[in-house]
C-alpha cells in the first residue's frame, strides 16, 4: 500500500503540472484574442499518421539530448553545452560518413564513434576547465556553444559543397544510408532505425547509474562531494568522466536524423535540441523512464503546434509557453510532494512511537 501511495504521489506531480500549464496557456490564448477551446481540441486530438511518425523520430532525438544533460545533473554539473556538443559531433560525423572511408555498415559505425568522440572532446574542454582552473561549467559550456556555432559555420562555408542557395557536407553514400521502418503508407514517412540508439542509451544509463560502482560513485559525488571524497572517490576524476560521458551521449543526438533522412550536414540540421533536452531532463527528474515520457510529451506538443497555426490561427510560440510552464510547474509540484511526504512520514513516526514511548515517571521508576 505504501509503494502504491508513493507511486501515486510521484505521478501526481507531473500530471498536476501539465494540467496547470494547460490552464495558464488557455488563459494567455483568451487574453490574446484566440480560442482556448480550439487550442485544447487540437492538443487532445489524435495526430495523423505522418505526425505520429514525426513524434516517434523527434522523441528519440530529444531523449538522447535529455540523457546527456541528465548525466551532468546527477553529478551536480550543469552541462548547458549539449547544443554545441551535438552540433560539433553532427558536423564531424557527417564529414566522416560523407568521405566514405569505410564501406556500408562500417561507415555508419565509424561515424557514430566519431560523433561520440567529438561530443566528448567538446564537453571535455569544460570539464578540464572546471577541474584544473575552477571555471564554472555553466559559463564555459555557454561560451563553447557560441564557439561551436561559429566554428561549424566557418568550416561549412569554407569546405562545404554549394548546392543551390546553401552549403552542405558531402552526402552520405547510399550504402551507408540506414533504411527505416514504415508503419503506415509511404507518404507518412519512416521511423528512423538509428533511433534505437535512444533505447540502448536509456537502458545503459539506468544500468550504469543503478547497478554499477561507477554509477554509485557518480551519484554520491553529486549528492555530497565531501562524503564521496571521504569514501575514497576521486572528485576530479568523476567530474571529468561525467562531462566526457555527457558529451559522448550528446554526440549521438542528431545521428538518427543524419542516417535516416538528412544524409548530410547543412540546411537539414535541426537546432535547439540541446536546450530542449535540458528542460526534458528536469521534467523527468534525471531518471531514464520519466525522461522518456517527458521527451514523448515535448515531441507531441511540438508536432501538434503546426496544426495550431493552420487550423486555429494560434501562434506556434504558444507551445513554448506551455512547455515552459510545465517545467516551472513540475519543479514546484515535486517540491510540494516532497514536503507532503516528509510531513506524512513525520506523522507516521510520531503515531507509531507515541503510545509505546515511556513517560518521564516510568523512566524515573
Amino acid at each position: 500500500m505504501n509503494r502504491l501511495r508513493s507511486f501515486g504521489l510521484s505521478l501526481a506531480a507531473p500530471l498536476l503540472a501539465i494540467a496547470f500549464s494547460l490552464v495558464v496557456t488557455s488563459i494567455v490564448i483568451e487574453i490574446s484574442g484566440g480560442s482556448a477551446s480550439d487550442f485544447l481540441a487540437i492538443i487532445f486530438s489524435w495526430p495523423v499518421d505522418r505526425l505520429l511518425v514525426n513524434i516517434v523520430n523527434q522523441t528519440s532525438l530529444i531523449y538522447l539530448s535529455a540523457l546527456a544533460a541528465a548525466v551532468g545533473f546527477r553529478m551536480n554539473l550543469f552541462n548547458i553545452g549539449v547544443e554545441g556538443q551535438y552540433r560539433m559531433a553532427a558536423y564531424a560525423a557527417a564529414v566522416f560518413a560523407g568521405a566514405a572511408i569505410l564501406p556500408g555498415a562500417l561507415n555508419v559505425l565509424g561515424a557514430l564513434i566519431v560523433a561520440m568522440a567529438a561530443g566528448a572532446a567538446w564537453a571535455g574542454i569544460a570539464g578540464l576547465l572546471r577541474v584544473y582552473r575552477g571555471v564554472s561549467e555553466v559559463i564555459s559550456t555557454i561560451m563553447l556553444n557560441a564557439i561551436a556555432i561559429t566554428l561549424t559555420g566557418y568550416m561549412l562555408n569554407t569546405y562545404g559543397t554549394q548546392v543551390g542557395d546553401s552549403r552542405r557536407t558531402t552526402e552520405i553514400p547510399a550504402s551507408s544510408q540506414v533504411p527505416g521502418w514504415q508503419p503506415f503508407e509511404q507518404s507518412a514517412g519512416q521511423v528512423w532505425t538509428v533511433g534505437l540508439l535512444a533505447v540502448i542509451a536509456g537502458v545503459t544509463f539506468w544500468l550504469v547509474l543503478n547497478r554499477t560502482r561507477f554509477g554509485f560513485d557518480l551519484r554520491a559525488t553529486g549528492q555530497s562531494p565531501t562524503a564521496a571524497i571521504a569514501s575514497g572517490v576521486n572528485n576530479r576524476r568523476m567530474t571529468l568522466l561525467a562531462m566526457l560521458i555527457s558529451g559522448a551521449i550528446a554526440g549521438l543526438v542528431w545521428m538518427p536524423s543524419l542516417f535516416g533522412s538528412s544524409h548530410y550536414y547543412g540546411s537539414t540540421f535541426q537546432t535547439g535540441l540541446g536546450f530542449t533536452g535540458i528542460a526534458v531532463a528536469l521534467l523527468g527528474r534525471n531518471k531514464a523512464l520519466p525522461i522518456a515520457f517527458a521527451a514523448l510529451l515535448f515531441a507531441y506538443l511540438n508536432e501538434q503546434s503546426n496544426r495550431l497555426t493552420i487550423e486555429a490561427g494560434i501562434s506556434v510560440e504558444v507551445i513554448q509557453i506551455t512547455q515552459g510552464v510545465i517545467v516551472l510547474a513540475v519543479v514546484i509540484a515535486y517540491e510540494l510532494v516532497r514536503r507532503y511526504r516528509l510531513r506524512a512520514e513525520e506523522r507516521r513516526v510520531a503515531q507509531s512511537s507515541g503510545p509505546s514511548s515511556p513517560s518521564v515517571e516510568e523512566v524515573a521508576v
